[in-house]
């Protein structure tokens, strides 16, 4: 499992924003076909799960945005 990490550092380590972008579309087009073959009468908890995964994961990626948005002076970039 280690290895396996380590090997995807270092795809994100050699990847440009781009790559990515693509491997974002990829997973978010692979979660819309499992979603569809989500029988309906589970489709609720399944949305609830999906819920809850993006709030928690949405938190943690929208304040490191912020963070490299300003810099170490406490000035936000687009004031420089």
């Amino acid at each position: 499992m280690k290895k396996l990490f380590d090997y995807a550092n270092r795809y994100v380590r050699e990847s440009d924003w781009k790559m990515i972008a693509l491997l974002k579309f990829c997973l978010c087009a692979m979660g819309i076909l499992i979603g569809l073959s989500v029988p309906e009468e589970r489709k609720k908890e399944v949305r609830c799960g999906a819920v809850l995964v993006f709030v928690c994961t949405y938190i943690p990626l929208m304040i490191k945005f912020v963070q490299i948005g300003e810099d170490r002076s406490g000035k936000h970039v687009h004031e420089a």
